[in-house]
Formats: C-alpha cells, structure tokens, sequence
C-alpha cells in the first residue's frame, strides 16, 4: 500500500510506534528531527505526536476512530455522480464539518482539502466518474447498486 509522503522509509510507522505511548518525551521527538528517514520538520513531528494523543482520547471516547470518522457520513460512503474530474470539489461541507471537529478536538494538519482526500482515500466517498469503471463496483460495494 502507498505510505502518505511524511513516510519516506518502509520502516517509518515503526519508527513512529513510540508517539502513541503517553510516555513519548520531548528528547524522543528531538530524536526523531534527526531521523534521515522521516521528512524533518519540526511541526509535522510535533503535530504527529499532538495527533497521536487526540487519536487516543476519540478512541476512548467513541470506542474506536473508525466509528468517530464514519459518522461524519452516517456510516455510509457517499455515493457522488461527478461526469468529469473538473467537477470533483476539493472539498465538501462534509470535510469541512470534520476538519473542524478534528481540529476541535486538538489534531492538526487536518484541513478541510486534507480530510476530503482521507475520505476518498479510505472509501468514505466515491468521487470515480460515472465513466469509470471502480464508479460502479464502489457504488455495489457500498449497497447503492
């Protein structure tokens, strides 16, 4: 599976693993700014951590981030009927309403563009063109056939 861009090396998600410990000190994160292969930059390590935590408490609070994400969308993807690419928004008052909420909540680089590519990424939404061939077997796949 492709890793987002913050992960230049398979072994990034491990690298990683220690930001979900409530434990995860300062001189750790400063370990990882050193770390050739992960992008270097401060915010995103920071945020990575900051996110980790919020990850965490909507976990605990709605049993799992899946159940938290999905109800953005009732549980169900959303089934769109773009004829073109050009009409494939950027995002939608639904990424925005989340992005908000996730922001709400203390993550970060989760703007509203941000959250609408994660919901097309993990089925959230089905933004294939009519044309396209995935169009339909996402739309049978989601019970809309």
């Amino acid at each position: 599976a492709p890793q987002p861009l913050f992960f230049t090396d398979p072994a990034t998600p491990e690298i990683y693993t220690g930001l979900y410990s409530s434990a995860a000190s300062d001189v750790y994160k400063r370990q990882l700014l050193l770390n050739p292969g992960i992008i270097r930059n401060r915010l995103k390590v920071y945020g990575a951590r900051k996110n980790a935590r919020a990850f965490l408490e909507v976990q605990a609070e709605k049993g799992s981030f899946a159940e938290y994400i999905w109800d953005f969308v009732d549980g169900t993807p959303v089934q769109n009927r773009w004829k073109t690419m050009a009409d494939v928004p950027a995002t939608t008052p639904v990424s925005d309403a989340l992005s908000k909420d996730m922001k709400r909540r203390g993550f970060t680089f989760v703007g509203s563009t941000i959250m609408y590519a994660h919901m097309q990424a993990t089925g959230m939404v089905n933004d294939h063109t009519v044309d396209c061939f995935r169009h339909r077997e996402c739309r049978a796949m989601a019970g809309k056939a």
